[in-house]
């Protein structure tokens, strides 16, 4: 029988990225990120190269371990190229490929790559290694982009494509004495010009390969071909002093040539190879200007406060405004796959009531539990708002329970229970038979409420990556939204409206995330 792929290696795949067509020839140097029973997931440390200033281009490798099968046949591995944005924390997913044993088996391409933040876990963990600061593989990604780069006459041995500068003092130069020269001929030793030395005084010296500097990233100019013999002129002239030099290492070599072309070079220089770390000084960033009309209102869902502006009333609501992947979101255009069944083990349990001020909110006691995607999560509380929240096709619904859930390692997993106007439902009445009379009155009634009959019979769902619904917004939170909704009365959807008419975060931008759902 065809075994499924699992539903942990759908999101492991997730995080694989990739952006331009790197061959796969070489010898690769797998190193372990993470391991999880028999899976495992490594990245190439010979295939980490920084093609943007903070983007980093690395391979990673899903091993899975066993054979699995579908309709592109059977893999054991899967890998992917990807790119990684250092200073933003995200990456996105371009090409995967799957292999069995040494053999690829198909590539996927994906159009439209979505940038997904490495909040944690296996992303995080991969996210560090490919923007950690090259150490041994440095001259190997100097290697690879100078096969492209440096002109063909840098293959022949002992040509360096790329010229570095030597920058020492003149106490130091003076051991060496070195100039460029042309090919074939014998380098002669150049005068030291008679001045007084100073500790200031730098020499520029042409070092080789072995010697240079290693650096991240090629030079954005193209130096002269190193084997161009030097015009007559200057090959006859003696040789000009040093110019005085930045204590900083540079990138490119400069010859004793004319200072105007000396000064022309320096200036290129200046556009290739690692940065100077003290160029000019630079203003101290200006501090971001308070918000002075909203800080002393709270957040609700009307007035000053409301949804739109959540984002100006508090810095750590920023992510309200600016967040990419934010809840609610109207469900529309998923595709339809075989998703993993959820495993509930919820449990009757007594409960603390409370009115927010917000939402009717309900606390349970510890031991009820859903596994999905490989991942335990134990139901933390549950809450209420009119009218839902979530949207299927553009159709809104009476109201929606938010069941909160946290996995050992902090992720957050809602599971939204869509309510529809019908019979009356007997869990939602003996929580309005205990409703408390003030605001942020709580009520511990000495009774208990079987969990699951919040649950739909059917379990079929849609699932997506979002946010909090509230302040401060919080992203990378798994959501569950149950297809089939439950029922409640209208006098019951009556109650609630008496406290709270509207308290339902409008639906945002859903920017092309993906949305599965059960076919």
């Amino acid at each position: 029988m065809t075994e499924k792929m699992p539903m942990r290696v759908n999101a492991l795949l997730l995080f694989m990225l990739t952006t331009v067509a790197v061959p796969m020839a070489g010898a690769a140097e797998w190193r372990a990120v993470a391991a999880r029973g028999v899976e495992r997931v490594d990245i190439d440390a010979a295939r980490i190269m920084r093609t943007a200033e903070g983007v980093t281009v690395a391979w990673s490798r899903l091993a899975l371990g066993r054979e699995l099968s579908d309709d592109g046949g059977s893999y054991t591995a899967i890998h992917a190229m990807n790119r990684y944005d250092c200073a933003g924390g995200r990456f996105a997913t371009l090409k995967r490929i799957y292999f069995n044993g040494d053999k690829p088996v198909r590539e996927e391409s994906i159009r439209q790559p979505r940038e997904i933040r490495a909040a944690g876990g296996v992303e995080a963990r991969l996210l560090a290694e490919a923007c950690k600061p090259p150490e041994i593989s440095q001259a190997r990604q100097v290697a690879q982009a100078g096969q492209a780069a440096a002109p063909a006459a840098s293959a022949q041995a002992g040509k360096p494509g790329v010229m570095y500068a030597d920058v020492r003092t003149a106490e130091e130069a003076a051991k060496v004495k070195t100039v460029p020269v042309a090919d074939g001929a014998k380098p002669e030793p150049a005068a030291e010009p008679e001045r007084p030395k100073t500790a200031a005084d730098t020499r520029i010296e042409i070092r080789p390969p072995s010697e240079r500097p290693r650096f991240i990233g090629l030079p954005k100019v193209e130096h002269p071909p190193v084997d161009s013999p030097p015009p007559a002129a200057e090959a006859k002239a003696p040789p000009k002093p040093a110019a005085k030099a930045s204590p900083e290492p540079a990138a490119a070599a400069v010859s004793s040539a004319s200072p105007a072309s000396r000064h022309e070079r320096e200036r290129m220089m200046a556009t290739s190879g690692p940065r100077r770390a003290t160029v000019a000084k630079t203003p101290p960033p200006e501090p971001p200007t308070p918000v002075i009309q909203h800080r002393d209102i709270a957040w609700s869902y009307e007035g000053d406060g409301a949804p739109t502006n959540w984002g100006k009333l508090r810095p750590e609501h920023a992510l309200c405004a600016t967040g990419r992947r934010q809840s609610p979101i109207d469900i529309r255009e998923s595709i339809k796959v075989d998703l993993e069944p959820i495993r509930f083990d919820y449990k009757a349990s007594r409960f603390r009531i409370v009115d927010t001020g917000r939402t009717i909110e309900v606390e349970v006691g510890e031991g009820s539990t859903m596994n999905v995607m490989g991942r335990n999560h134990e139901l933390l509380r549950f809450h209420f708002h009119r009218p839902s929240e979530e949207r299927i096709n553009g159709k809104a619904f009476d109201m929606v329970i938010h069941l909160e859930h946290r996995d050992d390692e902090g992720r957050l997993a809602t599971v939204a229970v869509l309510l529809e106007k019908g019979a009356e439902n007997p869990l939602i009445q003996t929580l309005w038979n205990h409703m408390p009379l003030e605001v942020n009155q709580e009520v511990l009634p000495d009774v208990a409420i079987d969990l699951n009959r919040l649950l739909p019979q059917d379990r079929a769902y849609y699932t997506y990556m979002g946010s909090m619904t509230t302040p401060p917004c919080t992203e990378d939170m798994l959501w569950i939204v149950f297809k089939q909704p439950m029922p409640v009365s209208e006098e019951q959807v009556r109650i609630f409206a008496r406290l709270y008419r509207n308290n339902a975060r409008p639906i945002q931008p859903s920017n092309n995330r993906l949305v599965k759902e059960n076919r």
